[in-house]
């Protein structure tokens, strides 16, 4: 029998809150469904696939005390405060409404009801008066299917150019003079919105969409599972990773994200190599880095790997590696 579970953290621990998310993910059975709600306090969260010392104001960070948190997802860097409230739906593979239009929905329901105009637009992203206030990201495994977002309520703006570093093509891309200019506060639209005015009205609207539900407990058992997780997003392998020494980097922002691969060469081969990426796509480096390790270093060899996967994004990225003659 189908099942709905709602759970809201009370902890601000970024670690902590991730490392919940994943083991609500990998224990989602294929019928369930949990709605899962938390806040972190001043933390950066950057995607599976980022290279924290390219992505983030480290320096700035550890000065102030800013927690550095890699999600399971892909997606690009984001900060996170006690004004930002974060939601992940992680549902069952038997479930029929794992839905992102349906998702998308239940967010836009609450804020509708309290007056404020907002959209859909794009591939992933929530706007009111035309600026963004959610962005979101996917992870599949096991039985469970994750799609996780941030709602951007009373955040401090001001900071998000302190600790992220903003890649200038990125920008220039998008016609944009900053980050700031794109992203806004929902308090803008209703003065006084709180966090906890919007954890208020989570229950009912979830209810309405997707009907009863029961609050989400944990065992002992689970509890201990939960905390070897949070060893994991704790630990500096996790976070940090190693960024290895290489010898030529190719480096370029296409239209489906930021790739920098890193490769170490030796007698004209591609000896190994480590692709960092903002894509959506969580797999992409990891695909990236297999077809190119052992290669000739040279663009024929690395453009005709790529070409031939099949997939449209390392097309794009097969013409660009070719566009650099090497």
């Amino acid at each position: 029998m189908e099942k709905n579970y709602l759970y809201i953290s009370d902890s601000p621990d970024g670690w902590k809150n991730l490392a919940v998310d994943e083991w609500i993910l990998d224990h989602t059975e294929a019928g369930n469904l949990t709605l899962y709600f938390y806040v972190n306090a001043n933390a950066v969260i950057i995607g599976k696939n980022q290279n924290p010392w390219k992505e983030c104001n480290l320096n700035a960070m550890r000065r102030d005390s800013v927690q550095l948190v890699r999600r399971i997802s892909g997606g690009g860097a984001v900060y996170h405060d006690r004004g930002n409230l974060n939601f992940s739906f992680n549902v069952g593979k038997n479930r029929v409404d794992f839905d992102k239009t349906k998702q998308q929905e239940f967010i836009l329901e609450i804020l509708r009801d309290l007056g404020i105009p907002c959209e859909f637009s794009g591939r992933n992203d929530l706007l009111a008066g035309g600026r963004k206030f959610s962005g979101n990201a996917y992870c599949s495994r096991g039985t469970g299917r994750q799609h996780h977002g941030t709602l951007l309520i009373s955040s401090d703006l001001s900071k998000l150019q302190n600790y992220l570093t903003v890649d200038p093509r990125k920008i220039q891309s998008k016609g944009v003079d900053s980050v700031r200019a794109r992203v806004c506060n929902l308090c803008e639209f209703l003065p006084g919105l709180t966090v906890e005015q919007m954890e208020h009205l989570i229950p009912e609207t979830f209810q309405k969409l997707y009907g009863d539900f029961e609050i989400l407990s944990f065992s002992e058992k689970d509890l201990k599972e939960i905390g070897e997780y949070y060893l994991r997003h704790s630990s500096r392998d996790w976070i940090l990773g190693n960024t290895p020494e290489f010898d030529y980097a190719i480096d370029c922002r296409l239209s489906f994200g930021g790739i920098q691969t890193l490769l170490k060469l030796k007698e004209g081969r591609i000896l190994s190599c480590k692709t960092y990426t903002d894509a959506n796509d969580v797999t992409i480096a990891q695909r990236i880095d297999g077809l190119l390790t052992g290669l000739p270093f040279n663009s024929f060899s690395m453009a005709a790997a790529l070409s031939v996967a099949g997939d449209p994004s390392l097309a794009e990225l097969a013409e660009y590696v070719s566009s650099l003659q090497l």
